[in-house]
């Protein structure tokens, strides 16, 4: 028997019975389209987190004070960024200003952003109140091309603020530019004019930035004024301190630049004799890895639940072909009969349980890619195809469709022809 007639004879048999065979590829078309739904939107989300994180912070080295695992998943739930306590080993600011002007003066630095937080317990704008985080920073945190509206302040200017998108739109009513907001320090209070309204400043820790709710001010005078101070070992003068550092260095040279100034902080740094725990030093390229691997875990993880439709849909495919078998018992013995060679017959069946597990990947795949987006679309990530994912998902289908009729089809091959002949 010939390939072709074989798969002939399979596909005659399949359509022969439409409804049960469209019954018995269910399983497999739930477990090819759940894997192929988590891996779409996994993939999705993991791009547009990564792309974005790559492009506005790929020349990023982040300082901060303390033995920290800089944890990709820190932050994440949307709130503000990670406090002291859920950091970890933290410890207390101890970046003085003598550090970030000889930061500066390093080879391959851009620029030095300095990011503090201010004892603040509330925003209010009109009649609302929010608990918003209050961070202190530079105008080299807020590039223009971040800008949805209005632009940054300017160093030394009081009364000026910025807001995250994600901040604004906390408030019910449109908060803009030139609008006023108070801000809350527990024993008083001030009028700040609203500059600008931007989408991700650059700086923070958390992965998620661009969704935190935050509110800026210049350091000076802000963080001058409510800030962190500590003696400056090499001035021995009273200077602002900081927890977190981030610096913009060229993007040929970040990895040269990262370890300048991890010798600047164990030499000389005013940090390295302030803070007892250390300084640590990591470069946004490293934390990229990090983000991408956890994502990549979950979604196999997620992706495994398919599995065990694939596995009840295996079980599907062994029932009915074993039905098949019985009923087609008198064709098989005419078969037989005719010179067919058991190899011949088991491949037949093969054929068709192969043909089972094919078409259900035919049909989940477009089923999980149309979820996928629409999952995507509601999350208001772009959608990304995953080629690698659905080579997988057919590779899965036609393997499970092999595997489950191994033991019908050599049934099928040991039938006695006589006895099958004689078969009612």
């Amino acid at each position: 028997m010939k390939f072709r007639d074989g798969i002939g004879i399979a596909w005659r048999s399949l359509t022969g019975h439409r409804l049960r065979s469209a019954l018995t590829t269910v399983g497999i078309v739930i477990g090819i389209a759940t894997v192929i739904i988590f891996a779409s939107f996994g993939t999705s989300v993991q791009t547009d987190i990564v792309g974005e994180f790559e492009d506005t912070a790929a020349s990023e080295i982040i300082i901060v004070t303390g033995d920290v695992g800089l944890d990709p998943s820190s932050g994440g739930d949307g709130g503000p960024p990670p406090s002291a306590d859920e950091l970890g080993n933290i410890a207390l600011p101890g970046i003085t200003v003598h550090d970030l002007d000889q930061l500066s003066q390093i080879d391959g630095v851009r620029s030095v952003i300095p990011r503090g937080s201010i004892d603040a317990s509330s925003v209010s704008y009109q009649n609302e109140t929010r608990p918003q985080s209050v961070i202190a920073t530079t105008p080299a945190a807020l590039p223009e091309e971040n800008f949805v509206s209005g632009g940054p302040f300017e160093q030394g200017d009081s009364g000026e603020i910025v807001l995250s998108e994600t901040a604004a739109n906390e408030f019910e009513g449109d908060v803009g530019v030139n609008d006023t907001v108070v801000i809350d320090y527990g024993n008083s209070k001030e009028n700040f004019t609203v500059v600008g309204i931007i989408s991700q400043a650059r700086g923070g820790l958390n992965v998620f930035g661009s969704f935190s709710a935050e509110v800026y001010v210049p350091t000076d005078p802000y963080y001058r004024e409510y800030g962190n101070t500590v003696e400056s070992p090499s001035q021995g003068v009273e200077q602002a301190a900081y927890r977190q550092v981030t610096v913009v260095a060229e993007p040929n040279q970040v990895s040269e630049t990262r370890d300048r100034i991890e010798r600047y902080f164990e030499e000389e740094s005013d940090a390295g004799q302030v803070v007892e725990e250390g300084v640590t030093v990591q470069s946004t390229a490293a934390i990229v890895d990090g983000i991408e691997s956890v994502l990549n875990d979950v979604i196999q993880l997620v992706s495994g639940i398919g599995i065990l439709a694939l596995l009840v849909g295996a079980f599907g495919i062994a029932n009915i072909m074993l039905v098949s078998v019985t009923e087609r018992t008198k064709e098989i013995g005419i078969m037989k009969a005719n010179g067919a060679h058991n190899r011949e017959v088991m491949g037949l069946f093969l054929a068709e349980s192969t043909l089972l597990g094919l078409a259900g990947a035919v049909v989940g795949i477009p089923v999980g890619l149309i979820v996928g987006f629409g999952a995507a679309a509601y999350a208001e990530v772009g959608f990304t195809v995953p080629f690698g994912w659905i080579a997988v998902a057919t590779a899965m289908g036609i393997t499970t469709g092999i595997v489950a009729g191994l033991y019908p089809a050599w049934r099928a091959a040991r039938v006695d022809p006589i006895d099958a002949l004689r078969y009612e």
